[in-house]
């Protein structure tokens, strides 16, 4: 009989060797050539988001050349294009960059901590938490700066986590994946009604929040960037910092445990890293669904199940989702303009439905 040592080195080779063991039979090249591959990939990915965003700053109801919006971003100008780009476009696409991480980074974890790759922080109740103690804070409290309610927002999303966890744990079946679904779904449902109920019955809140609940980059000032900032960084350090034992937990809590892994202490980080992104990214721009479900999910048929790399791709590619959805908001109504999460939502549904119809979905 083999006995294993409890620690920290038994949990990382076990990492490591469950993660190589997978690569290598995907990989005839190696580790190696997989990495350069993956390191390929990323550079083109990052390339691909500097492109979409100056073409963030380019596109709207009006068009202004590329040319224009290099002497806007690094001239000083006082032309009527470069004040559109100064006040307008940059404050936009610069939230536009944070919250898409945010929300890309968030899904990531949840669907590694619940080994669940149909989560996200809209599917869970996350977003609808948050958004509900927003508008607590906005229609009852009359709170309208964000400093006031992004603290709600925090709190909302922390509650939401626990309260689906609980939810779904209940029974001898335990937190399986479509429990946890199924309760995320149900939980968002009741607080989106009780919030809209709140919100009908104030007008002078939903005029306020009327914007913001369907989930929008428009009207936000570089203010708001600096301000959810500092809790986004906050959360990809976590993030950084349970990237290794997250491969270890994926291979189930109990061969985890028995090689050292500290799941609950894991899980407890990653609770936190989700607030924080979930709650800022939500304060922000709204509940924007189905980025942190989408982009978690692509990447790792890419990448593979190792979620240092998932986590990289998914700092890249989520912020592109966002800011393409943002642009086609702007011009498929032109020259009105339509919510960047009613896009999310018209693009993720259709993906979502082909997620849980897939016969073998990617494996956490």
């Amino acid at each position: 009989m083999t006995t294993v040592a409890n620690g920290p080195t038994d949990a990382t080779a076990l990492d490591e060797s469950a993660v190589d063991r997978s690569e290598r039979s995907a990989a005839p090249g190696g580790l190696a050539e997989t990495n350069a591959r993956r390191t390929l990939g990323l550079v083109v990915l990052l390339g691909l988001l500097a492109a979409i965003f100056l073409l963030s700053i380019a596109v709207g109801t009006k068009y202004i050349p590329l040319g224009e919006v290099w002497n806007g971003l690094f001239a000083y100008d006082d032309s009527n294009n470069a004040v559109i780009i100064r006040e307008l476009r940059v404050p936009r696409t610069v939230l536009g960059l944070i919250v898409g991480i945010a929300l890309g980074v968030s899904g990531a974890l949840i669907q590694a901590m619940t080994r669940n790759p149909l989560a996200d922080p809209g599917i869970l109740g996350v977003n609808a938490g948050a958004a509900f103690f927003v508008a607590l804070a906005v229609g009852l409290l009359g709170f309208t700066g964000i400093w006031s309610y992004i603290w709600f927002a925090f709190i909302g999303a922390v509650l939401a986590t626990v309260a689906v966890y609980v939810l779904g744990s209940m029974g001898r079946a335990g937190a399986t994946p479509i429990r946890l679904t199924l309760a995320g779904i149900a939980l968002a449902a009741v607080l989106g009604g009780i919030t809209s109920g709140m919100l009908l019955l104030n007008p002078e809140a939903f005029d306020k929040m009327r914007f913001w609940g369907a989930g929008s980059l428009a009207g936000r000032g570089l203010d708001i960037s600096f301000a959810i900032a500092p809790f986004v960084i906050a959360g990809l350090i976590l993030a950084i910092v349970i990237a290794r034992p997250l491969n270890a937990i994926a291979l189930g809590d109990d061969l985890a445990q028995s090689l050292g892994a500290k799941v609950k202490h894991t899980r407890a980080i990653g609770v936190v890293a989700v607030t924080l992104l979930a709650g800022a990214a939500t304060a922000a721009a709204g509940p924007i669904g189905f980025v942190g479900l989408m982009i978690p999910h692509m990447v790792r048929w890419f990448v593979g199940p190792d979620q240092r790399w998932i986590l990289l791709y998914t700092v890249a590619a989520a912020p592109c989702l966002l800011l393409l959805s943002d642009i086609v908001g702007r011009i498929v109504i032109r020259p009105g303009e339509l919510q960047v999460g009613i896009v999310t939502a018209f693009v993720g549904a259709p993906v979502l439905i082909l997620l849980v119809r897939r016969k073998k979905v990617s494996g956490l």
